[in-house]
C-alpha cells in the first residue's frame, strides 16, 4: 500500500461486536456529552500555582488555556492542565495557573469575559498541572434516535460491559476529514521540526493511526482481546507490562475477566519488546506505512504501548422520555467515542 492520501483516509477500522446497532445521536446540544477528569489526587492548599476546578462548555481546553493566561496577565505556557476535553460538551477538569506570590484577580470572571466557563473550586498546589496525570474520565451521554428503540440493545450494552471494546482513537484526533493525519504526513516527510507541531498534535496523530491501524488488523482477525504468543500484556488500569512467552490458558482465561489486555505499539524509537506472532501485526504495519513508521523515528519520538482493548467502569444505561443515558468511566486516554461506535451510527464516529 502506498502512502497516498486514497491510501490512508478514509480509514477502514472494522468493529469488534457486530457493527452498530441504528442510527443515534449524541451531540445534539453539549449537554449531551457531559464529560468529568478524575484526577486521583487533591492540591496540597499551598504552594506556587492556582488550581481551578472549572466547568466550560461548548470550547476547548487550548482556548480555555489561553483565556486564563491573558486574564491571569501570565503566558500560555504557565498555564497547565491534564487532559484536552472535548468542545461540543461540557467538561469539568483542573487547570493549574503559576502565580508565584499573587493571588488570581478578584475580577477573573470578568476578565474572561463571555468565555463559557464556571469557576467551581480554587486551591494552591506546589507543582505545575502536567499532562496526562489524571487517572480516567468520567462520561454521561444523552443518545436520542432509533437506536433507543432497537431491540438489540440492552444485549450489546451488556456485551460491551462484559467484554470491553475495541481501545481506537477517536476520530477527533485526526481533524476533520482526516486533515490532521494530511499534515502529520507531510511534516514527517520532509522532517519534522517542533516549531510546526508546538502542541505535537501532529505527532500524535501519525501515531494514533499507526496504533488503529494495528488494532483493526487483530479486531478483524478476531483476536484482538485475546493474548497471543509474544503479546506484550497490560494490567488493566495499569502501566504494568510484561510479556506472554506463549499463549496460556491462565492467561487467556484473565483476559476473558478483563483483567488483562493484549497491547498495540505507539511507534517510535526503541526496541518494542512484542514478539512471534504478535511481532509480526507491527511488522506489517511498518511494511505498509514506512513513511509514517520512519518519519515518526526520525522524529526522535519514544516507543510506548496502549492497550487494545478498554473496559467500562462503573456502567449503566437508563432512560428518560426521549433518551437513552449512558454512564460509564474510561481511563484515561481512552475516547468515547469508541464506545459509541459499537452502538450506533452516526457520521462523526467513522
Amino acid at each position: 500500500m502506498t502512502e497516498t492520501s486514497d491510501a490512508i483516509w478514509p480509514p477502514v477500522w472494522p468493529h469488534a461486536h457486530g457493527g452498530p446497532l441504528a442510527v443515534g445521536d449524541y451531540r445534539g446540544a453539549p449537554e449531551d456529552f457531559v464529560v468529568e477528569e478524575c484526577l486521583g489526587f487533591e492540591p496540597e492548599g499551598h504552594g506556587e500555582h492556582l488550581w481551578l476546578w472549572v466547568e466550560k462548555r461548548d470550547l476547548t481546553t487550548l482556548e480555555l488555556a489561553r483565556r486564563l493566561a491573558r486574564a491571569c496577565d501570565v503566558t500560555p505556557r504557565q498555564v497547565g492542565f491534564s487532559g484536552m476535553k472535548d468542545r461540543v460538551a461540557v467538561t469539568r477538569q483542573w487547570v493549574s495557573v503559576h502565580l508565584p506570590g499573587r493571588e488570581a484577580p478578584t475580577d477573573l470572571i470578568e476578565r474572561l469575559g463571555n468565555t463559557p466557563v464556571q469557576l467551581l473550586e480554587q486551591h494552591r498546589h506546589p507543582r505545575k498541572l502536567k499532562r496526562g496525570v489524571h487517572n480516567a474520565n468520567r462520561f454521561i451521554l444523552r443518545i436520542s434516535g432509533a437506536v433507543g428503540e432497537h431491540p438489540a440493545l440492552e444485549q450489546r450494552w451488556k456485551t460491551l460491559c462484559e467484554r470491553g471494546v475495541p481501545n481506537y482513537f477517536g476520530p477527533q484526533r485526526f481533524g476533520p476529514g482526516g486533515r490532521n493525519l494530511f499534515r502529520a504526513r507531510d511534516v514527517l516527510r520532509r522532517g519534522w521540526r517542533k516549531r510546526d507541531d508546538r502542541e505535537g498534535m501532529l505527532l500524535s496523530s501519525a501515531r494514533s493511526y499507526l496504533f488503529n491501524g494495528l488494532l483493526a488488523m487483530r479486531v478483524a482477525e478476531d483476536n484482538w482481546a485475546t493474548p497471543l504468543a509474544g503479546d506484550v500484556l497490560m494490567l488493566d488500569g495499569s502501566a504494568s507490562q510484561f510479556v506472554a512467552e506463549q499463549q496460556d490458558e491462565t492467561l487467556v482465561e484473565r483476559a476473558s475477566r478483563l483483567d488483562l489486555h493484549p497491547s498495540g505499539v505507539l511507534w517510535g524509537t526503541g526496541r518494542s519488546l512484542a514478539q512471534g506472532e504478535a511481532a509480526r501485526y507491527e511488522q506489517r504495519l511498518n511494511d505498509e506505512h514506512p513513511g509514517l513508521c520512519k518519519g515518526l523515528e526520525r522524529a526522535e519520538v519514544r516507543l510506548a504501548r496502549r492497550a487494545l482493548r478498554v473496559s467500562l467502569g462503573a456502567p449503566t444505561l437508563s432512560r428518560d422520555e426521549s433518551s437513552l443515558i449512558l454512564r460509564f468511566e474510561l481511563p484515561r486516554g481512552a475516547f468515547a467515542t469508541a464506545v459509541l461506535r459499537e452502538l450506533i451510527m452516526h457520521p462523526t464516529l467513522d
